[in-house]
């Protein structure tokens, strides 16, 4: 029976291979993406996974009360996981990190030790050795308990350790790094890379060498194992008595007012699970690691449902929709004595084979799609033919969307009484179509809330990219990897100003984009004295041409100045916020206090855009100092690689022994949205799998249409009907679901996408031009969709499809 069912569906096929392409095809395309998305959902939440004891392992993290508003912080002291170990018998083990490049981690220039090449490396990471054992490292070579108990040395990955030694012993060998030959670093190990789905990214880990053991600075992620048996929230509560033991005298010791200890006192401890590190951390932490978004996954989570249902519904349009043509051969059938259980079965079959074939060549589609998928999205995802879930849930999945697809149609076609069937008095195909009307009218009101949110988030992005952001980004050069130059990068700043291509030049690591050296200070008002709760900034060490390097304006006062003396000593410029967050009408020439160090303010600048536009502009201040990590150089318009060759070559006679590395400053602000725009085009791609499938159905149901009404467009032919009348006939109904369904997107679209710019702390304004557009380019599509058919049926010679009758 089974067999015979199997050859009923294949004849099937044959019989009418453009609905059955149409269908095979639109189960296809949804199921590809569905696959697509499903692999990357898979990839996102499997971050962290790979930790032992991942169920006990935490992250840390603060959060308190500034001015009305929740603060979060994953930064800490230096004796605060020591202080965790100690007081807490529930806390197993506790390490501490530092991804600041202050500190000597992220970007630093590295040579074998009697090599003369330097070469500039991502991805150093300062940690103790309780840090290395709670993370896991894997040790190829070396002791995994002393790896950095030792000052001054490093474990290096596998694939570095390839790429700087043709020796399998590498332990014992001596590193140079930022080519300072007076402090080697020994490699004491060699470990596996990283997991790719790490939250935390390293090739190099350095010990820990700071020894300012107070509780005033805070620079390190924190990480506890906790006992099995604990109680985490119970846990947080108790952590709070770190503040009152620890934090409060210090800060007493250091003279501060009551009302300030009472801000302390609103503090509070968080343990976030390492698992939920890559996926739910708000942006207010700024740890500065590279996070996905949950609120992404669940979105293209609904995405590829959406995709798929739409592909469903296709199947239950077509197959409903050509009732009549199955309508004779389920009468006969049922006339010679056929079970209507017998017509469900063999209805579901032919579902399920439709189901297997569309899997198959969804699958083979994905497989060839993934290579631009992956770039698309920054992954490096692999279809997982060797996992043994893998068969195992295509073919559930395709026996469940087969049955399911097919479940409606069964019972649908099965249900016809042979009665009526065979004197020719069963209502069919367009005159019953209200189930089929509701569904087109459901595919396309997603596919026009797709298209919304496509036009919304395009405009978005190019909002972010065109921004004015308070400095000039356009034509900055930044060389990177200057540390090595030492005390000649005056002397090599000079000479790249003597190029005709270079304006201006300035010496700081301290630049508005990811990447960029950053610290947090608190200041106050001098006249506040001690009394004052102080204020969150940035301070950052510049030279005297870094405003005009990148265009920053001076509001009020003025520029740093060599001709003032005191400009190098405690001079300071901040922004307009800072002066705002301080109370100061007019900043300039009033004195304020970091951490008991005084600054005399000389000019405010207008606030400019430092973070990412998904955050608001905090506080900045400007002070002369030494920060020799990279150099700007503003270029005069013109021939860029003319620019650049002169600038190497210089480069190439003060640092023969480096390579240049350099980066354009408007190509690093747009890498800071990365994540943004990356998302922005995985989802118009799969809006477009979605707007494609929605088409095909729509398609479908116009050729059917068409075909059931040739008789009357015959009729209407003969009796002198003109084009635009039959061409009207066929796509007025059509036109008029299309409306319904931009009508319900409208306010759908709206809500949803409202929702999603309020990320953005600053984001264009959804105008009605949006949704003009939307519903223009829906209703282009629906009738070129449809006109096809409608064309053709129009244009077909009457006497043909009469000759039948």
């Amino acid at each position: 029976m089974f067999r015979n069912h199997l050859k009923i569906a294949w004849r099937s096929i044959k019989k009418d291979t453009l609905f059955a392409t149409i269908k095979i095809g639109g189960f296809a395309v949804g199921i590809a993406a569905c696959l697509l998305i499903a692999l990357f959902i898979h990839n996102e939440v499997g971050y962290d996974q790979h930790y032992t004891k991942k169920d006990q392992l935490y992250r840390v993290v603060l959060e308190g009360m500034y001015k009305g508003e929740v603060m979060k912080s994953t930064h800490f002291q230096l004796p605060f996981a020591e202080a965790l170990q100690n007081d807490f018998p529930e806390i197993i083990k506790a390490g501490k990190i530092n991804t600041i490049e202050i500190f000597g981690a992220g970007k630093r220039g590295i040579r074998l030790a009697g090599a003369a090449q330097n070469n500039l490396e991502t991805g150093f990471v300062l940690a103790d050795q309780e840090a290395f054992e709670l993370l896991e490292v894997k040790l190829q070579q070396g002791n995994p308990k002393t790896a950095l108990t030792n000052p001054k040395s490093i474990v290096i990955s596998e694939s570095k350790a390839a790429k700087y030694f043709n020796s399998d012993k590498i332990l014992g060998e001596t590193i140079i790094l930022d080519n300072d030959a007076s402090t080697p670093y020994t490699v004491t190990g060699v470990m596996k890379d990283a997991p790719k789905s790490s939250h935390l990214a390293y090739d190099f880990l350095l010990p820990i060498e700071d020894t300012n053991a107070n509780w005033t600075n805070q620079n390190y992620f924190t990480y506890v194992l906790v006992d099995d048996h604990t109680n985490v929230r119970e846990l947080e509560q108790k952590m709070v008595s770190i503040v009152e033991d620890y934090i409060i005298p210090a800060q007493r010791e250091r003279g501060r007012a009551p009302d300030f200890i009472e801000v302390l006192r609103t503090m509070k401890y968080k343990l976030q699970p390492i698992t939920d590190i890559h996926l739910y951390s708000d942006i207010k932490m700024s740890d500065g690691l590279k996070h996905g978004d949950i609120r992404f996954v669940w979105l293209f989570a609904a995405v590829a449902g959406f995709v798929l249902l739409l592909a469903v519904i296709n199947f239950i349009n077509l197959s409903t929709a050509k009732s009549a043509n199955r309508a004779k051969e389920v009468g006969l059938r049922k006339t010679i004595g056929a079970f209507k259980s017998n017509l469900i079965t063999q209805f579901l079959t032919e579902s399920i084979v439709f189901s297997f074939v569309s899997f198959l060549l969804g699958v083979l589609l994905a497989w060839a799609l993934l290579p631009t998928f992956n770039n698309m999205a920054s992954k490096t995802i692999e279809m997982p033919w060797s996992a043994w879930w893998f068969v195992p849930v295509i073919i559930v999945a395709a026996l469940l969307v087969g049955a399911l697809a097919g479940l409606y149609p069964a019972f649908y076609l099965s249900a016809f009484k042979p009665v009526n069937v065979l004197k020719g008095s069963l209502s069919i195909g367009s005159k019953s179509g209200k189930l089929r009307s509701g569904l087109v009218i459901f595919q396309f009101t997603t596919s026009v809330v797709l298209i919304i949110a496509t036009l919304i988030i395009y405009k978005q992005m190019d909002f972010i990219l065109q921004k004015e952001l308070g400095y000039d980004k356009e034509q900055v050069v930044v060389l990177e990897g200057t540390g090595i130059l030492g005390e000649s990068a005056e002397n090599f700043k000079e000479q790249l100003l003597q190029l005709p291509q270079v304006k201006s030049a300035t010496i700081s690591n301290y630049l508005p984009v990811d990447g960029g050296s950053r610290n947090g200070n608190t200041f106050r008002r001098e006249d506040e004295g001690n009394e004052g709760r102080g204020i969150p900034a940035q301070i950052w060490r510049v030279d005297y041409d870094y405003i005009k390097t990148l265009g920053i304006t001076v509001k009020t006062g003025r520029n740093f100045s060599k001709q003032f003396a005191s400009d190098g000593l405690n001079s300071i410029i901040i922004n307009a916020n800072m002066q705002r967050e301080l109370g100061l009408e007019n900043a300039i020439g009033k004195e304020i206090n970091n951490n008991g160090q005084q600054f005399k303010v000389i000019g405010v600048i207008d606030d400019f855009h430092f973070k990412s536009l998904k955050e608001d502009i905090s506080s900045l201040s400007l002070v002369i100092g030494k920060d020799l990590g990279s150099i700007s150089l503003k270029l005069e318009k013109g021939n860029v690689n003319e620019a650049l060759a002169s600038i190497t070559s210089v480069w190439d006679k003060n640092v023969p022994s480096q390579s240049i590395n350099y980066s354009f400053l408007d190509q690093e602000f747009s890498h800071m949205h990365d994540d943004v725009e990356r998302m922005g085009k995985i989802f118009n791609s799969f809006a477009l799998f979605a707007i494609l499938v929605a088409c095909l159905g729509l398609f479908a149901l116009s050729a059917f249409m068409v075909e059931q009404r040739k008789k009357e467009i015959s009729i209407r032919l003969v009796l002198g009907a003109p084009f635009k009348s039959i061409y009207k006939l066929l796509t007025v109904d059509f036109m008029k679901l299309i409306i319904i369904s931009i009508a319900i997107a409208i306010p759908v679209g709206w809500y949803l996408m409202s929702r999603w710019l309020e990320d953005f702390a600053y984001h264009i304004t959804i105008g009605w031009g949006i949704f003009f557009i939307a519903g223009f380019i829906a209703l282009t599509i629906a009738i070129l969709t449809i006109s096809y058919q409608s064309i053709g049926a129009a244009l077909i010679q009457p006497l043909k499809s009469l000759r039948k009758e």
